[in-house]
């Protein structure tokens, strides 16, 4: 039973999440572009490809229209 906790749990967190970025996609969208800046200077670019991506997808996500 702790497990089906956690899930719904999580499931509430990824709703509540989902909710945020509907409503605040400019915020989200610095967040995420800040977030890989700093990742990025911190791996001294190792894996600037892959923060790249990963910000693209978020960029992507909250653009209007999307689901």
């Amino acid at each position: 039973m702790p497990m089906l906790k956690k899930l719904a749990a999580l499931a509430g967190t990824a709703a509540a999440a989902r909710a945020y970025v509907r409503k605040n996609p400019d915020k989200v969208n610095r967040a995420a572009t800040k977030a890989g800046e700093v990742i990025d200077k911190r791996t001294k670019g190792k894996y600037h490809g892959k923060i790249d991506t990963a910000v693209h997808k978020v960029r992507n996500a909250t653009k209007p229209g999307h689901r």
